[in-house]
């Protein structure tokens, strides 16, 4: 009897993957659709996803065919590029990896402020949230907490759902017979709609751990393919429905616009904490999730572990060689590389060490998150688009390309080629849009509440920018001559 569709192994792949990609970020995808439209953030969505599902699988495929030695992201640059290849993978996947999750804590920090006013600031909320998230960031391995990333994606779930149906409940009771607002579109919120959701994905930073850990790593383009794809399946949903109700006016956030009264009513203050709970729960998860590889480097750099240097056998150069040619990968006699990881860690005294080192780079993480928690988010959107859009597009493609070459199919070295070609600009054109609030950023706002009447929706036009659609006494005052 086969294999079932998807194994059970394969859904702990799943839930990492989806836990990795399926966040905070969610609640901010029907502002894409505020920004472009619903024809071009729909075109930016699904031609988007379809490159980054691609470029994840590039990587996986490259995998299939290396030698055992090769484990990380870094042994998988010098196996294709040359010693100078692991630099030009490891240096982006290391700032993705460590910047991300000090975001989280970031983020977090304004999630419980917002909770909870008039409590802590937010420099002591990220410094409990180091403390609780700790524990989850010993789990030895990916496969070993896939049931907390299990966790943490239907903590996002629950979020979109607490987070929507309100929106949706309280517009609803309001719009009768009214249309939503267009978007007001211009070539800059269209190209950063396109930017945005090209890096809304980054699960390439996940594969190569999640491939050493699998039994039966042949089966990681199908747990890509269908991961990535159920990704996208919600943040389509997730956008359509919010963008339904609300159109160009809808919030950058959810997560943040249903603490407020910006849309003309207050939300279920009961609705609201359970959603920022959830998410909470959320970021402490995928903080350990999006961590774990950069610590498997370090664990390799400062005690030695995981084999780091790239061991190429000739039975290794054989196989590699056969794979080039059928681009079907060989089956290997030896499967004990697959738990290699475990071993290791079960070791004695290796584990103490493991842990130290875990708890000292989290505790760097809380103090850098704390001394740059006003400017860290810029610096992500500028750092971070221009990594993210290497190490999770452009190389795992180009290495694809450089690494089979002539043997793929003509069709598919063209679809590669102009996918570098988009994600290169794309890339360069929001790390430069991002540059803007890091090196120039704006004006702080006056002092005391703002009018009542400012302007409160960007992607708007006319009297829709300063006041929500369903006010009908504003929008016809404001018409009238």
């Amino acid at each position: 009897m086969g294999k079932p569709f998807l194994t059970l192994e394969d859904l702990k792949a799943c839930f990492s993957l989806c836990c990795c990609i399926y966040g905070i970020g969610t609640l901010g995808m029907p502002g894409n659709y505020a920004r472009a439209g619903f024809f071009w953030a729909s075109a930016a969505l699904v031609s988007m996803a379809s490159i980054n599902i691609y470029a994840t699988v590039c990587i996986s495929k490259i995998m299939l065919v290396a030698p055992k030695s090769v484990r990380t992201y870094g042994d998988l640059g010098e196996y294709v590029l040359g010693r100078w290849g692991r630099w030009l993978v490891t240096i982006p996947h290391m700032i993705t990896c460590i910047l991300v999750p000090i975001a989280f804590l970031v983020f977090g920090g304004m999630l419980l402020t917002t909770l909870f006013p008039g409590s802590f600031e937010s420099e002591t909320w990220i410094i409990i949230m180091g403390i609780t998230l700790l524990p989850i960031c010993l789990v030895p391995t990916l496969k070993e907490g896939a049931m907390m990333a299990a966790a943490g994606f239907l903590c996002t779930i629950v979020t979109d759902i607490i987070s929507l149906s309100m929106l949706v409940t309280n517009m609803n009771r309001n719009n009768a017979g009214l249309h939503t607002p267009p978007s007001n579109l211009s070539f800059n919120q269209v190209a950063t709609v396109f930017g945005n959701l090209a890096l809304a994905y980054g699960a390439g930073i996940l594969i190569p751990a999640l491939q050493r850990e699998h039994s039966d790593p042949t089966r990681m383009p199908r747990i890509i393919t269908v991961s990535l794809g159920l990704i996208s399946i919600l943040f389509l949903t997730v956008s359509i429905t919010g963008v339904s109700v609300v159109g160009c006016q809808i919030p950058g956030n959810l997560l943040f616009a249903i603490a407020g009264n910006k849309l003309g009513f207050e939300f279920n203050r009961g609705g609201v904490v359970l959603a920022y709970l959830a998410m909470q729960m959320h970021i402490t998860i995928a903080f350990s999730v999006v961590l774990l590889p950069a610590l498997y480097t370090l664990e390799g750099l400062f005690l030695g572990l995981h084999k780091l240097t790239l061991q190429l056998d000739e039975c290794d150069i054989e196989g590699a060689s056969s794979f080039v040619a059928t681009l079907s990968p060989a089956k290997k006699e030896d499967e004990t590389h697959v738990d290699r990881d475990s071993v290791t860690y079960k070791q004695p005294g290796v584990y103490a060490k493991v842990a130290v080192l875990r708890i000292i780079t989290v505790a760097l993480c809380v103090v850098t998150a704390v001394l740059w928690r006003n400017r860290l988010l810029d610096l992500l959107d500028f750092a971070g688009s221009s990594t993210i859009a290497l190490c999770c597009m452009i190389l795992p493609m180009s290495l694809y390309l450089k690494h089979f070459g002539t043997k793929l199919h003509i069709a598919e070295r063209i679809f590669a080629s102009l996918a570098i070609l988009v994600c290169l600009v794309l890339g360069a054109y929001v790390t430069y849009e991002s540059a803007g609030p890091l090196f120039n950023p704006p004006p702080a706002p006056p002092a005391g509440p703002a009018p009542w009447d400012a302007p409160k929706f960007p992607y708007c036009s006319g009297s829709f920018v300063n006041m929500v659609y369903t006010n009908t006494s504003y929008h016809s005052a404001w018409a009238k001559p």
